[in-house]
């Protein structure tokens, strides 16, 4: 794992495989730590509690409408969402957190892989919002009104004066994977790219012998994926 990336990563899974919920959102007020703490217990036992998109997305706007809005996150939802200030929940359009139970040996430590993907979306907002003054830029690809209201995005950051997709960096890291549509196809075929070279050069859980892939616990755990 590049540490230069995800400096917060280590003390991130730590915390949250030890005394999980609380740190992430001490300094809020107690409805937004008891929103938090719901979505983050149910990931941590297998069950995305967020919808996958009901309509196909917009990715291609990306390339010929990019339009991006600073947002301000609060917290890790899951291993592909997050809170953000304005009460709205965004899910990465292209990575897909992993959600097996399976404890793995990472880093020297036990830890099952959907926590390694929620720690690792902990520390990739945290990295990104470091270089934007606790915020950062994203283009949103979709929506689902309601109660919380979900909204589906692409969000990016800047590491060497490079911008970095925060979707791409994860599965980089083999922290998460590419998100696949209902057909099984990946939503960004570049990013499924990257994730076939995170397995292949065995980085993050991929460095685990006895990882199973996760799609089917995924689709059982969150029939509405199917």
């Amino acid at each position: 794992m590049d540490t230069k990336v995800w400096r917060p990563f280590c003390p991130l899974l730590f915390a949250l495989a030890g005394g999980l919920f609380a740190s992430p959102v001490a300094a809020q007020d107690a409805a937004v730590t008891k929103f938090v703490t719901y979505y983050q217990s149910a990931y941590a036992q297998g069950g995305d509690l967020i919808p996958a998109p009901q309509v196909a997305l917009n990715t291609a706007s990306i390339s010929t409408e990019l339009k991006l809005v600073t947002v301000k996150p609060v917290s890790a939802l899951t291993g592909n969402s997050f809170l953000d200030a304005n009460s709205d929940v965004i899910r990465l359009a292209g990575v897909q957190g992993c959600l097996s139970t399976d404890l793995l040996d990472f880093m020297g430590n036990k830890a099952s892989c959907a926590m390694i993907s929620l720690a690792g979306m902990t520390a990739g907002i945290e990295q990104a919002k470091n270089d934007a003054g606790d915020a950062f830029p994203c283009h949103f690809v979709g929506e689902i009104a309601g109660r919380p209201n979900i909204r589906f995005a692409e969000c990016f950051f800047t590491q060497n004066d490079m911008v970095q997709s925060l979707s791409e960096t994860m599965i980089e890291q083999g922290l998460a994977f590419a998100a696949r549509d209902r057909a099984g196809n990946p939503v960004f075929p570049e990013y499924a790219k990257a994730e076939n070279e995170a397995r292949l050069s065995k980085v993050g859980i991929w460095a685990n012998q006895y990882f199973r892939h996760p799609y089917g616990e995924r689709y059982r755990a969150n029939p509405t994926m199917n």
